[in-house]
């Protein structure tokens, strides 16, 4: 338990209760710990809790279970925050200071009340853990605007937007008690006075016409992330996505609002099922328990607020009565997933709850998808839970369920986490939207352009590449064994590949260090699989990043960490010292994932002495370099060296891709691995050879039909990629050049600042990034898309960690020059529409 130990007789929240209330006022008490009206739903909220049962897991082998989880990009120690409670100076003077101390020794966010009695500055000062802003809209925006700034200034973290209170609801304890504010207590970030009576206050004070233009007020005056505090329906969900809210709070305001409305544990599986993984969801109300935290993590939220239990330990211990509070309940998560067999907080799900016996209880719920794993340090991989409809709740021994049919029906919770992980969903909503919206254009896709391929010469290519081994002395059954047979799992015409890399790139490496892939995906898989051999390996990539690296890592339970890029792209120095961070967290990192050339999703390139400087710190730090270069031969004018170009220390894993330049439809890749391997007994061998013995579990080898149509290609080409480019490289260049035409024309110089907008201007590839002012998620693109006939790929999308959250990217691969120029005009139309 965090804190100091729990003082005799207090070995629960009940029993801190108890205490609170003998030692404060009993108005105070009375204001401080009721409901609205008879109380029904602040009864209804614990109940819900105590109906829930939580099945147990013997024999699982846990150990201590790790409790750490990652909400909008911090880490928690566990997945508990202090709700929003006003004036904790009525439990103690210190107040919100001792609350925050507390707080940040126990590794946990604090939510500060708009009715704080102690500064924004003070507790902020005496905190070392997250800080969130709860706001409550006034009628004077003026009022609003200053609280905001102010708790930003300070370094709060996040506004969590209170939407349940237009006016205080009906509290029947206060209104026989007479409550007025004790003396000495008042709101210490509000002018003026007028609070005594809390009430009268909130009748005249709070702007009771809200509706949802009020998140884009504050994403106006703040640049901090906005939560909804007070859904209970999943229509409310859907509106608040709608609206831009980075997160939601399933939240009832404890039972203190309308008297007579659900449990917010009972409607936390719809208000997940709406949310379906676009953001957190947290909920508040009832929490008294470790295990009601895992019951509340089991149906769906990513973590709970806890609000009345937090005064209690301050009204009993001050700062160390509310980490003992904390700390009991951690302890108490801690051993409630020990028992049920739950190793980190992502593997919470359904199938740890009991099928309930109360009929008005819904049947629970998939947890939700946006819930990150815990840090890698404590072994945990990265799992999330995908949403779908309800199902049957399974334990662990009952992987399968009978449908009605007597056909059976799978628990998608049993299946590996990569299925219900939301990095695996992206394509699938995109080609969702391509043809809901068939009229639109689409900037989305990211293949070549389908007018330089002709059916005919398929066969052309075939033919020569048989004739080539004909020329070669390969006998008819030789060559129909290399035609119709499986053919060696490394690949049949490795050579011809070796060939056209030293023609092509000037990288001259044997052909036993080359294993032909199928496609590019496949190269990153053996990769990642081969050098990743425990949780204590980090593969690193530049971050935005190809969702391919993310998928593979993903579906190996290889957690990704990101190197961020820079406006301009890649730099060296962030890299430095991410992989100083995350040898300071007891990691090893492995390999480093990059697109040096006109880069997807981005399309920044890296300069020369940038790949001079990432090769020199590969060898300091005894990093792998993954090069990825599916764009630089489809691009105009002269590229600049490949990294294994440049490699004299063998520091560069190349990955290689005929899908742009030669035939998307073969998917054949390749991987260049002529890093040398040593057994225990001191036998050598290459890099490839690993590779090999892996892909031989995979797909066994590569088509030798797909390898001999490429293998035509390049003998036609007498192995110059380029010759077959030249054409290409100069479409996509004339297509970039009318994109960023037409965005410069639709986007006048003058209109971009006060738009919010601008973009890059990449000097090839097929993509491009812009900049949005406002969240440009799934939500905004079904807008696009419906009311504007333009599709784009949400940057958000390439973020391994979030982020990107106001960037898309546009694809000019796909497109004839009036499409494009169409495009971005509805784009624009689109975007003067969102922003204003």
């Amino acid at each position: 338990m965090t804190g100091v130990d729990a003082p005799r007789g207090l070995h629960t929240l009940a029993d801190y209760a108890v205490r609170a209330s003998v030692a404060l006022p009993r108005a105070t008490w009375d204001f401080l710990e009721g409901g609205a009206g008879e109380e029904r739903t602040l009864a209804a909220n614990t109940d819900a809790f105590d109906r829930t049962r939580l099945l147990p897991r013997v024999l699982s082998g846990v150990g201590r279970p790790d409790t750490a989880t990652r909400i909008l990009g911090r880490t928690w120690a566990a997945p508990l925050a202090i709700a929003p409670v006003a004036y904790h100076t009525m439990a103690h003077p210190s107040g919100e200071v001792a609350t925050a101390r507390a707080a940040g020794r126990a590794g946990l966010p604090f939510v500060v009340s708009t009715f704080a009695g102690r500064t924004f500055e003070d507790i902020a000062e005496a905190a070392d853990a997250p800080l969130w802003l709860q706001v409550y809209c006034f009628r004077d925006r003026a009022v609003t605007r200053e609280l905001v700034e102010r708790a930003e200034r300070a370094g709060f973290e996040a506004l969590v937007l209170t939407v349940d209170a237009p006016r205080l609801g009906r509290r029947l304890r206060d209104l026989r008690n007479g409550f007025r504010l004790p003396e000495g207590v008042t709101p210490a970030n509000l002018p003026g006075d007028g609070f005594a009576s809390p009430a009268d206050h909130a009748r005249t004070a709070f702007d009771d016409t809200l509706d949802w233009s009020v998140i884009d007020w504050l994403r106006s005056i703040s640049s901090l992330p906005v939560l909804v505090k007070g859904v209970l329906t999943a229509a409310d969900a859907h509106r608040a996505l709608a609206a831009g809210a980075d997160a939601v709070v399933v939240s009832n305001h404890g039972g203190r609002q309308l008297d007579g409305v659900p449990a917010t544990l009972d409607v936390l599986p719809k208000v997940v099922a709406a949310v379906a993984g676009n953001c957190p969801v947290l909920l508040d109300g009832g929490v008294r328990r470790g295990r009601d935290v895992l019951s509340a993590l089991a149906l769906g939220a990513d973590a709970v607020l806890l609000g009345r239990p937090v005064l209690h330990g301050l009204a009993v211990g001050q700062e160390d009565g509310v980490g003992e509070v904390l700390g009991m309940v951690v302890e108490e998560l801690a051993e409630a997933m020990t028992f049920t067999g739950t190793a980190t907080v992502a593997e919470a799900g359904p199938h740890l709850v009991a099928t309930p016996t109360d009929s008005h209880r819904p049947a629970p719920h998939p947890t939700n998808p946006h819930r990150p794993a815990p840090p890698h340090p404590a072994g945990a991989t990265h799992t999330t839970h995908a949403s779908q409809a309800p199902h049957a709740t399974l334990s662990p021994s009952a992987p399968v369920v009978r449908s009605g049919s007597g056909d059976v029906a799978l628990s998608k919770e049993e299946l590996h986490g990569s299925v219900r992980d939301p990095v695996l969903d992206t394509m699938t909503f995109l080609n969702d939207i391509t043809h809901r919206y068939p009229d639109a254009i689409s900037f989305a896709p990211g293949r070549p352009y389908d007018g330089f391929f002709e059916a005919e010469h398929v066969f052309a290519y075939l033919r020569r590449y048989l004739d080539h081994l004909e020329a070669g002395g390969a006998s008819p059954e030789q060559i129909r064994s290399a035609l119709f047979q499986y053919g060696p799992t490394s690949g049949q015409i490795r050579e011809l590949i070796a060939d056209s890399l030293r023609k092509d790139e000037g990288i001259d490496v044997a052909p036993e260090s080359i294993v032909v892939t199928v496609g590019c995906q496949e190269a990153m898989l053996l990769a990642v699989r081969a050098l990743m051999s425990g949780p204590e390996d980090a593969l690193l990539a530049s971050s935005p990043c190809y969702v391919g690296i993310t998928g593979a890592a993903r579906l190996l339970d290889v957690e990704v960490t990101p190197v961020e890029e820079g406006r301009d792209g890649f730099d060296c120095a962030t890299l430095e010292a991410t992989l100083l961070a995350e040898r300071a967290r007891g990691r090893r990192p492995r390999a480093f994932y990059v697109v040096p050339d006109h880069s997807n999703p981005s399309g920044t390139t890296m300069p020369l002495s940038a790949r001079r400087e990432l090769l020199d710190l590969a060898d300091c730090h005894d990093l792998l370099i993954l090069e990825d270069t599916p764009y630089r031969m489809v691009s105009p004018g002269t590229q600049l060296p490949t990294l294994k170009s440049l490699d004299r220390h063998r520091r560069v894993v190349h990955l290689g891709s005929y899908s742009k330049t030669l035939f998307p439809g073969a998917r054949v890749g390749f991987v260049i691995a002529d890093q040398t391997v040593t057994d225990a007994q001191g036998r050598t061998g290459l890099l490839a050879d690993e590779l090999t013995k892996i892909k031989s579990m995979v797909t066994v080898n590569t088509s030798p039909v797909s390898q001999a149509v490429v293998a035509g290609m390049l003998l036609t080409a007498n192995g110059r990629t380029s010759r077959f480019n030249t054409r290409t490289a100069a479409h996509y260049g004339e297509a970039m050049r009318v994109t960023l035409e037409a965005l410069d024309r639709c986007f006048p110089e003058s209109d971009r600042a006060a738009l919010g907008i601008r973009w890059n201007e990449p000097s090839g590839g097929f993509f491009l990034s812009v900049d949005v002012p406002f969240r440009a998620d799934d939500s905004a693109l079904i807008r696009s898309a419906e009311e504007f006939g333009v599709i784009w790929t949400p940057m958000s999308y390439f973020y391994p960690q979030g982020g990107g959250d106001f960037g898309l990217r546009l694809s000019v691969s796909y497109l004839t020059r009036q499409k494009i120029t169409d495009g971005i005009e509805r784009l624009a139309r689109f975007v003067k529409a969102q922003t204003g």
